[in-house]
This record gives structure tokens, C-alpha cells and sequence, in this order.
């Protein structure tokens, strides 16, 4: 139907779908497979609680989420990785500069550890916890955080230009 549409983008794996409507690891990555096959992209979200954060066992749940995509994608071209710390989606509480971009050499690592290392060179990885107009310059700042999936700060019209302006000044535009 979304082709049919003429959308060419889904989201899939956002917490709240996780959460809410019991979708696991196993059933995001079908999903993925699912939309590439109809010739849709996908930004495919991972991300881990709180508790998970700060247990220590962070990595273990986000490799486990990519883990299970990589077991149904082969053509990563059309896949989008957004990290999102889920203890900071609408919450205003934001992982640091540092934090994220600890988390998204991780993701690269394990891309080219477990995909390949053209995978993971060219596999765009978007930030999506509580970005706003006064965090993005230093977040877009990262090697490898490559933009935002912007939330509630899309709907603040001045603050979502500052966000964009931030993406784009490091050419992360064209999602």
C-alpha cells in the first residue's frame, strides 16, 4: 500500500511498536526484509532502556536487534540504522555528545566485524533521542553520527531549521 502510495521510506522497530505491540528482534528484521523486497528504504531503530544502559548489557541488546536484521538483509543500500536510546525518546533527557557517538562507532564496528566494511562505511547512522536545537550542532559534530530522527522538535518550526542546518552543514541530508 505505501508503494502504492508513492512513499518510498518506512520506519520500523521504534521502541514504542517494540514495547506496545510485542514486536521482537526476529520480527522487526522479517519486517525489513519485507519492505526492502517491495522496494521501500528503511530506517530500522535500535536502541535499549535505561536499565539495560545501565546494567551493562547495552551492547548485548543492540547487537541482538542487528544481529537479526543482518540474518534477513543482503542489500544494505537501502537501510538506515537510527539509534535511539529509548530512556530519552520525548523525554528531554538526551545521551551526551560522547555517549552517542560511543554507540554509533559500535554499531559501525559491528557492521564491519559481522556485514562487511563497505557496509558499514556507507550505512548512514541517524541519532533519535530528544535531539532539539541546542544539542544538535555538537551531536552533528561526531564522526559517526551521520544526522537526527527528529520527534517533537520537528513540530517547532525555528528548531527543527536549526537541527537541519546542523545535519546539513555536515552533508547528513537526504534521508
Amino acid at each position: 500500500m505505501l508503494v502504492d502510495l508513492g512513499i518510498n521510506w518506512v520506519i520500523l522497530g521504534h521502541s514504542e511498536r517494540r514495547a506496545l505491540c510485542g514486536e521482537d528482534n526476529e520480527f522487526v528484521a522479517e519486517k525489513v526484509a519485507y519492505a526492502l523486497e517491495q522496494g521501500l528504504s528503511v530506517i530500522v531503530c535500535i536502541g535499549e532502556t535505561l536499565e539495560q544502559r545501565e546494567n551493562g548489557t547495552m551492547m548485548t541488546i543492540l547487537n541482538d536487534q542487528l544481529k537479526a536484521i543482518a540474518a534477513k538483509v543482503s542489500d544494505w543500500d537501502r537501510v538506515v540504522i537510527a539509534y535511539e536510546p529509548v530512556w530519552a525518546i520525548g523525554t528531554g533527557v538526551v545521551a551526551t555528545p560522547e555517549q552517542a557517538q560511543e554507540v554509533h562507532a559500535e554499531v559501525r564496528k559491528w557492521l564491519a566485524d559481522n556485514v562487511s566494511s563497505n557496509v558499514s562505511s556507507k550505512t548512514r547512522i541517524l541519532y533519535g533521542g530528544s535531539v532539539n536545537g541546542k544539542n544538535c550542532q555538537e551531536l552533528a559534530g561526531k564522526d559517526d553520527i551521520d544526522g537526527f530522527l527528529v520527534g517533537g522538535a520537528s513540530l517547532k518550526g525555528e528548531e527543527f531549521v536549526t537541527i537541519c542546518n546542523s545535519a546539513s552543514e555536515k552533508g547528513s541530508v537526504g534521508v
